[in-house]
């Protein structure tokens, strides 16, 4: 599959996703749904799916009259995704497939969301065409990917941690979920939408307790989930613990940053 992207989670790490990163997720992903406009009965794509954040929002609004479809190519978030299903909506339909090679007819949508998914497309101009074909004329895209590393402190503590004790080489995939934000304008620019707009977005966003919220955070992420592979419990351990030490002692409450980028087919 041609889109395979630089994100994966393998073992419980999809199960792990849903539950320590819906609480960053939650105010990003209500304001991608509301810049979509969506409506009663609409047709929506959530692209990259992942365990189904945003189809799940989508279907909250699209109602039962509308049909949502949550498409990723990693059939373990796909699982968790059927399995957190509300069931209110029977529309949710869940499918394995590359970005870049939809199973969608052309125009099929009212509207296509990419919820953190854009910035890890090793051909995002490939996706992005394959976006505009099933897309409808006049329908919305409405993508976020997080913004500049230095805008998100908890996201630097972790950056640190990670060089600090697995050294630089380890940070390279890290650092990459943080510099989409140009790539997606230029490629939704190409791919033949128009409209298309871009602003930041930042919540400040309270997470549970850090020593038990931390060490499950890491193991969602590419990273976290390496090292567990590898069997190196102390890397891991050191690693939570130095992002712990270095946000600022009594608070559970950061600021988070996304560029919301939206355009119209």
């Amino acid at each position: 599959m041609a889109d395979a992207t630089g994100f994966h989670l393998k073992g419980s790490a999809p199960e792990r996703y849903e539950h320590y990163v819906a609480p960053l997720m939650a105010p990003f992903v209500t304001a991608l749904v509301d810049a979509a406009d969506l409506f009663p009965g609409a047709t929506v794509l959530d692209l990259a799916c992942g365990t189904g954040f945003a189809a799940r929002a989508a279907a909250a609004q699209a109602g039962p009259t509308g049909r949502v479809t949550g498409v990723d190519i990693n059939e373990g978030m796909l699982k968790i995704a059927e399995a957190c299903h509300p069931r209110l909506y029977p529309d949710i339909e869940f499918t394995r497939a590359p970005a870049d090679d939809l199973p969608h007819p052309a125009a099929a949508f009212d509207a296509v969301l990419c919820q953190q998914g854009a910035q890890f497309f090793p051909d995002l101009d490939a996706v992005l065409r394959e976006t505009a074909r099933v897309t409808r004329p006049g329908g919305r895209f409405a993508a976020t990917v997080w913004s500049h590393l230095a805008d998100s402190p908890y996201f630097v503590a972790v950056r640190a941690a990670i060089e600090e004790h697995d050294g630089p080489q380890s940070t390279t995939a890290y650092e990459a979920a943080f510099q989409g934000a140009d790539r997606l304008t230029t490629a939704v620019d190409r791919a033949g939408f128009h409209d298309t707009t871009r602003r930041t977005l930042t919540f400040t966003i309270g997470l549970p307790p850090l020593e038990q919220y931390v060490p499950g955070h890491l193991s969602a992420t590419g990273w976290g989930q390496t090292v567990a592979e590898t069997g190196d419990d102390p890397i891991f351990t050191r690693t939570a613990r130095t992002v712990i030490d270095r946000l600022p002692p009594d608070t559970t409450a950061f600021p988070f940053t996304v560029t919301l980028v939206t355009a119209v087919r």
